[in-house]
């Protein structure tokens, strides 16, 4: 962030000082809500959560560095106090033990200090800020445009999927004067969530990828998640400018919501930005001619599944845009690794066996891009290789879910996975096998196991050298738990 004198802080997130000998003491560090983080010249966080309230480390904090803490309550050490305020509802999330809503008041409070902050910054003419959402495919795209953007000037990017209430001003928090990109993901769980998150760091430039079923249970439809979605290009100032996924009917019907210049990226001829000549090797990495009119470059991605295609083309479409030669781009796309944790994460053992970590998280189409990438990568090395998919519960996804499980376990068989295993006990998941045997698997080709330390066993028992392993559920699974073991079993590389 710039740095702050403590008044002005009290003064821009509308809190009180208590215990500040000095008000013009100045915070010259980042905001940190881990005191284990805390050095010197930051500004503490404290929030109550489910296990611990972070006031009860606010002391601790200040030893370690901190200039003063942004509580809820006075805590004994320099401190600006918000409280909650009835007639002003609070647009953060219900924070776990929030009972008095003095969290929300905190994550408030955090987000005023980092619009003002972003205001700041982008009115010194240094900082653009870019904004990324879509049902699948945000965390890998937001890598990509760090790796692109970076031969152009520092970039502050989230790590892995920070995305929410505290995620998303947190990192706009980490911009500086020296940062010329912040590149920011933006989730919601319903209409107006992303709206209030461009409240906090108003993007002038947007990306939206896609309109799939993710989170389908809490939007209720595929239109209000477009509707969601399009809240990004809607915030564009007329001089912004909106990336916009050609080849999804839904996202490129957003650009009449935008005052906004247009950039459509896709496969088809009509796309400003696009791909042809696409092809996988082995290991189910896209290679590619990227094409902006006349000019063209060839990529060859580093990172695995065809539907990285899409996600690359958004990225150069915004590094294109912000000065980046074509050659440029298609050298960093070329060299980007994936950057996030348990997201196509592919590692391969000392035996050989290959396993696809992408266990962060999981929806029906992500699911379905994994799947053919790991069928990719059995099927088409010169001595094929046997498949095994371990997928678990994908949620939120109300009323579909048990179509949506049986139409993946339908797929498994249809792309002719070897070996299926299902983990879990619920419903949908049942659906999920049911739904492969239903298609067509049969004898052990699809195994449905209770739990994750059964996965791990059976896998244990007959993983053989050469094998390939994908592992994906959604988050509240916990299934990387099944990748983890089975590289922690024998030294596994990149």
């Amino acid at each position: 962030m710039i740095e702050m004198t403590l008044r002005e802080i009290a003064e821009v997130v509308g809190g009180t000082l208590h215990d500040c000998p000095d008000p013009e003491v100045t915070v010259t560090g980042a905001v940190e809500f881990d005191s284990r983080r805390i050095g010197s010249g930051d500004l503490f966080l404290a929030l109550p959560g489910a296990q611990v309230d972070g006031h009860d480390y606010a002391e601790q904090a200040v030893a370690a560095g901190a200039v003063a803490v942004l509580a809820a309550r006075p805590v004994g050490v320099p401190a600006i106090v918000v409280t909650p305020r009835p007639s002003a509802p609070s647009r953060a999330v219900a924070l776990a033990a929030d009972t008095d809503g003095s969290g929300a008041a905190v994550l408030d409070a955090l987000a005023a200090l980092a619009r003002a902050s972003v205001e700041r910054l982008v009115a010194a003419g240094g900082l653009t800020v870019i904004g990324v959402t879509g049902s699948s495919g945000k965390t890998s795209t937001k890598d990509l445009l760090a790796a692109v953007l970076a031969p152009l000037g520092p970039v502050v990017a989230p790590p892995g999927s920070f995305n929410n209430e505290l995620g998303h001003p947190w990192t706009a928090l980490r911009a500086n004067a020296e940062t010329r990109f912040l590149v920011l993901e933006f989730g919601a769980r319903g209409v107006g969530h992303i709206r209030a998150l461009t409240e906090v760091a108003p993007p002038s430039i947007a990306v939206v990828l896609n309109v799939g079923v993710a989170h389908l249970g809490e939007f209720g439809s595929r239109a209000a998640i477009a509707q969601a979605k399009g809240e990004l290009v809607e915030a564009l100032p007329a001089t912004g400018l909106a990336v916009l996924n050609a080849d999804d009917h839904l996202v490129a019907a957003m650009a009449a919501r935008t005052s906004a210049r247009v950039v459509q990226v896709g496969l088809g001829s009509g796309a400003d930005v696009r791909a042809t000549d696409i092809s996988l090797d082995e290991q189910a990495r896209a290679r590619f001619t990227l094409r902006r009119g006349e000019e063209t470059a060839e990529v060859a991605l580093s990172v695995h599944g065809e539907h990285q295609v899409g996600n690359a083309l958004a990225a150069a479409a915004v590094a294109l845009e912000c000065g980046a030669e074509l050659k440029s781009v298609a050298e960093s796309l070329s060299a980007a690794r994936a950057a996030s944790a348990r997201r196509m994460d592919v590692r391969t053992r000392a035996d050989g066996v290959t396993v696809i970590n992408d266990s962060f998280n999981a929806n029906p189409d992500s699911v379905r891009a994994a799947l053919k990438a790991l069928v990719t990568m059995a099927k088409s090395a010169d001595t094929p290789r046997r498949s095994w998919a371990v997928l678990g519960e994908m949620g939120e996804l109300g009323e579909e879910s048990v179509l949506e499980h049986d139409k993946i376990g339908r797929l498994a068989v249809r792309l002719d996975v070897d070996q299926f295993i299902v983990v879990g006990a619920g419903r949908p998941v049942r659906a999920m096998f049911q739904g492969a045997v239903q298609e067509g698997s049969w004898g052990e080709e699809a195994i449905h196991v209770p739990d994750i330390a059964a996965a791990i066993d059976l896998l244990d028992q007959e993983l053989a050298p050469g094998d390939v392993v994908l592992v994906k559920a959604s988050k509240s699974v916990g299934l990387w738990a099944v990748a983890e073991h089975l590289t922690a079993a024998q030294e596994a590389t990149r």
